[in-house]
């Protein structure tokens, strides 16, 4: 285990602003912290001694002597990052004082039915770590988003990925990794990456879409991620609006997922192409992925039949916005996801959708915008389920009598 997670409560704080803040003074943090400032100083120090924190220059001046900048050591502490979503998977090697991936893989992972998926999972995280060439105890824990329902307090997916054990997902890969391992849902892992590095920082009501083969909701609600009585909040994908009768892969009907996703847009994009309708969309196979980039790249180039095959999609997902937007009233709607590659194509017609279903009162002071982060607030949001845990109560973990970590957020 990292030395990082057996220090004291105000250490573990101490790393925490720093992975967020990058560098802070000892002022800065006895006041984020509410601790004196001897006592802040003194465990700057222990954490200079144990090579965890450097002194990164001086603060600017506010006319008295410049204060020390402090940050956190590079090449010191590492997080691993799993961001999954039902076709895909990315782990990354995040570097705990940058913030980013100093290594990266990324593998085709079918969720659905599929038997072997954690047996692939543990095999791909196997490869990752040996290939990062970082030792194990440099790690500080495993942030794992995922899609489905996910009981977080039990490290459960109940959707996908299941073990053949007793153990939980959560509990059989710390088993095997030897880590602490945070489990949580892929879209509220986005809005965790999404208000902890871009756009939604320090906005207290926003709404996060998730835009990808599905369409998730990460809300923030009063500056903290919610996640409702059984952590299930921000189900936007299974909203029942739709008159298809499509059957629902959460076997119910009429959801927004079944006519508004990029698998939906991808399979459409298929479609026309056997049709000899869109015979310019140069694809190699028939992967959903691939269908649905180049629909996105071709989109921003300017072809109109795939920007309608989008602004549908947009469309409908807005339609399903403005339900939520006169129940929550956000300051925020924020689109990220894989779609957020081509956002500025998608706020029109979600615009429009809003000013068409919603009460203008409840819309104004509303703002519509896309993540500047893309599809990497996914893994930065799993490394921030890590860095957040050191704040947290402790619980049992590993198999390893007496040995704790901390909970998730």
């Amino acid at each position: 285990m990292h030395k990082v997670a057996i220090y004291s409560k105000l250490k573990r704080n101490i790393f925490e602003k720093l992975y967020y803040e990058k560098a802070l003074t000892c002022s800065d943090l006895s006041a984020l912290l509410d601790k004196s400032i001897p006592l802040v100083a003194k465990a700057l120090a222990e954490l200079k001694q144990d090579e965890i924190v450097v002194i990164d220059g001086h603060a600017d001046s506010t006319g008295g002597r410049k204060a020390l900048l402090y940050k956190l050591k590079p090449g010191m502490t590492y997080i691993l990052s799993v961001a999954m979503d039902q076709l895909y998977t990315t782990l990354s090697v995040m570097d705990a004082s940058q913030n980013h991936a100093v290594f990266m893989q990324r593998f085709e992972l079918k969720l659905l039915n599929n038997d072997e998926a954690l047996s692939a999972l543990i095999s791909a995280i196997t490869s990752t770590l040996e290939h990062s060439g970082i030792r194990r105890d440099q790690f500080l824990g495993m942030g794992l988003g995922m899609p489905g329902f996910i009981n977080i307090k039990k490290g459960v997916n109940q959707s996908y990925v299941f073990t053949n054990s007793t153990l939980s997902l959560r509990d059989h890969l710390e088993q095997v990794f030897q880590m602490p391992v945070f489990i949580d849902n892929d879209s509220s892992t986005i809005a965790l990456g999404e208000s902890k590095f871009g756009i939604a920082r320090g906005k207290t009501d926003v709404m996060v879409v998730n835009i990808s083969w599905g369409v998730g909701l990460g809300m923030i609600v009063d500056g903290k991620l919610f996640r409702g009585h059984a952590g299930y909040a921000g189900e936007l994908s299974h909203i029942p609006i739709s008159d298809n009768n499509i059957l629902c892969e959460c076997g119910k009907r009429g959801c927004l997922e079944t006519e508004a996703s990029l698998r939906v847009v991808a399979l459409k994009a298929l479609q026309l192409i056997r049709e000899g309708k869109l015979e310019h969309l140069k694809i190699s196979t028939h992967s959903i992925e691939e269908a649905a980039y180049a629909v996105m790249k071709l989109a921003a180039q300017g072809d109109q039949l795939c920007i309608e095959l989008l602004s549908d999609m947009a469309y409908k997902i807005g339609k399903a916005l403005a339900i939520l937007v006169h129940i929550i009233n956000p300051e925020l709607v924020l689109l990220s996801g894989r779609a957020s590659e081509v956002g500025r194509l998608l706020m029109a017609p979600i615009q429009q959708a809003l000013n068409t279903y919603s009460i203008p009162r409840l819309m104004e002071g509303v703002e519509l915008d896309v993540s500047t982060l893309k599809y990497n607030a996914y893994s930065m949001g799993a490394a921030a389920l890590v860095v957040n845990s050191l704040s947290a109560a402790k619980r049992e973990a590993i198999n390893e009598p007496g040995r704790t970590v901390e909970a998730a957020p």
